[in-house]
Order: C-alpha cells, then sequence, then structure tokens
C-alpha cells in the first residue's frame, strides 16, 4: 500500500485533457495518484502506460491496478527511454505524457533507500536498486572540488566549498555509511540557517547526482514531446527552480517563435516538434492543497501542446 499523497491531482487531469478511450503515458508512476485519476477520467476505454525507475513503485502499482485489466500496463525503466518503451507498449502518439518530478513518499520515508535524513538509513539513495552509483560512492571518493561544484550546480548551497572540505577532513578518519551521519557532519559546517534542516541542499544534490536527475529530465522531456500525437499534451509537475528552468527552457525551445531576418522579412525559428506552451506562469497549488499537504508547497505545473509543424520558415 501507497503513502505518497499525490500534488495537483485534478490540474494534472485538466491540463492532461484526459477523456474516455485516450492513450496516457505516466512517465514517473511512483505511488499511482496520478495513474488513478487518469485511469478514472478515461474510463471506459482509456488505455495508461506506467513508467518508473525504481522496481518497488512498479511492483506496488500493478498490485493496486490489477482490477483494471489490459487498461493499464506497468514497466521498468527510465522515462528517458520513454519513446522507446512507448512504442514496445503500443502507445506511440499518446494523447498526454504526464510527468511527476517529486519524489514519492513511500521512497522518502524508507530509511532503508537512504533519501532522507529524519530517520537514519545506508548512504544509498538511488531510485533502481540495480544501478552501481550510490551517495556514498559520491561522498567517500570525488575529490574535494568536484564535490564543491556539485552541491553548487544541484543544491545550490552557498556554503558548498566549506562543507566539501568539512566531508573530505572527516572521511580521512572513517568512511560516510550512513545518511545521520552524513547530516550532522553538514550541519557542524554549516550551522542552523533557518527552519529547514541545514543537509537539504547536501541530500537533494547528492540524489540527483546519483539518479543523473537534470540529464534524465531533458531527455525525458524530449522523448515525452516526441511520443505525442498531434495535439496530444505534455505535463510536468517540478519541485524545485533548476527542474523548473529546464521544463521552461524545454519548452521555449519548441514554441515556434518569428526572428527577423537580415534582408528582410522573419522566419520561424524552433526545435521539432513544435508545441503550444499552455501555462505561461506555470501553475501552483491551492493554499488548502499545500495546507493538506505541505510536501505540495514547491510544486510547479506547466504543460504544452504538440502542434503541427509550420509550413514555412527555419528549425532552430
Amino acid at each position: 500500500m501507497t503513502r505518497h499523497v499525490p500534488v495537483m491531482v485534478g490540474e494534472t487531469v485538466e491540463w492532461a485533457a484526459v477523456r474516455p478511450g485516450g492513450r496516457y503515458i505516466d512517465a514517473t508512476l511512483g505511488g499511482g495518484g496520478h495513474a488513478a485519476a487518469v485511469l478514472e477520467a478515461s474510463a471506459p476505454g482509456g488505455r495508461l502506460l506506467g513508467i518508473d525507475a525504481d522496481p518497488a513503485a512498479v511492483a506496488r502499482a500493478r498490485r493496486r491496478f490489477a482490477s483494471h485489466g489490459p487498461r493499464f500496463r506497468a514497466v521498468h525503466g527510465r522515462f528517458s527511454r520513454l519513446r522507446e518503451l512507448a512504442a514496445v507498449e503500443g502507445f506511440e502518439g499518446a494523447d498526454a505524457v504526464i510527468l511527476d518530478l517529486g519524489m514519492s513518499s513511500d521512497q522518502l520515508d524508507d530509511p532503508g533507500r537512504g533519501f532522507g535524513f529524519d530517520r537514519d538509513g545506508p548512504l544509498d539513495m538511488r531510485l533502481d536498486p540495480g544501478q552501481p552509483l550510490t551517495a556514498a560512492d559520491i561522498v567517500n571518493t570525488w575529490p574535494e572540488e568536484e564535490l564543491a561544484d556539485l552541491l553548487r550546480r544541484y543544491g545550490e548551497e552557498p556554503a558548498a566549498r566549506r562543507i566539501a572540505r568539512c566531508l573530505v577532513t572527516r572521511r580521512r578518519q572513517a568512511p560516510f555509511l550512513r545518511t545521520a551521519d552524513l547530516a550532522a557532519t553538514v550541519a557542524v559546517a554549516v550551522g542552523r540557517r533557518g527552519p529547514r534542516h541545514p543537509a537539504t541542499a547536501t541530500f537533494r544534490a547528492l540524489r540527483m547526482a546519483v539518479n543523473r536527475e537534470l540529464e534524465e529530465l531533458v531527455e525525458g522531456l524530449e522523448a515525452g514531446l516526441a511520443t505525442l500525437r498531434i495535439g496530444g499534451r505534455l505535463v510536468a509537475i517540478s519541485f524545485h527552480s533548476l527542474e523548473d528552468r529546464a521544463v521552461k527552457r524545454c519548452f521555449r525551445e519548441h514554441a515556434p517563435r518569428a526572428e527577423a531576418r537580415p534582408e528582410g522579412g522573419t522566419v520561424l525559428r524552433f526545435r521539432p516538434p513544435a508545441v503550444r506552451v499552455l501555462t505561461r506562469h506555470g501553475v501552483t497549488p491551492s493554499p488548502e492543497e499545500v495546507w493538506r499537504n505541505p510536501r505540495a508547497r514547491s510544486a510547479r505545473l506547466r504543460a504544452a501542446e504538440r502542434m503541427p509543424e509550420p509550413c514555412c520558415g527555419a528549425n532552430g
């Protein structure tokens, strides 16, 4: 049974334009909250393909939605391989692709996965336990400068250099193996700076590096757009600025824009496939939802619709 509370479920169904009989892809299956809403809204003939890098999430979803029979398929895989997986499962030309980029509560609240610091666990952080790189590998082997760069880039951590120096000094005495040990060391390095735990940014940066999250996101957005039919929609829910900027950048590059030519006139520039951006400023959760589910407070939903390629102009 899942403990995860999905974010902006009604908004996701609305912006994905879910309708009876459609074909949909939930590329970040997680606890299955969005999948359940899509299956309900697309009944009786709608079909859903769920994809997740975490085999435990796939197994839970298969049990949860077994009663839907052939309407639901779940496969283990990265959403960067979305287009390939969709082709194998017969979901090319999908009506919508959904990407919820937040961590599932089932993962965050399981100390054995090593994603959080509230309860002690192994320093792991792999979404797919079959992949080789762990957070412990990074903390214990990467040079100080690379650790500092990682914390700055993925964690947007202002004390990145100080934390990296502290980690390297401490690991000479004994390797980091547990989340509580790492969190305590970071807290000593930077001290308390407000309501957030001082290790929050460090843990996020390590998780993103272990799972190649930004690289996966860029590849997954491109694969998702390419999998849509004309008129199909991609809905992405991000939870921090790095993800949101990647989504905005992708949509902007695929949206045709007129540029002046030196010889006169204009030319359309865009990266195929062409899209129409539906949510210029993004959609945020209602105050009521944030009150019910504080983890929703940083969520932002963006949506784009695949459109026919403009008949003239240059592809940029």
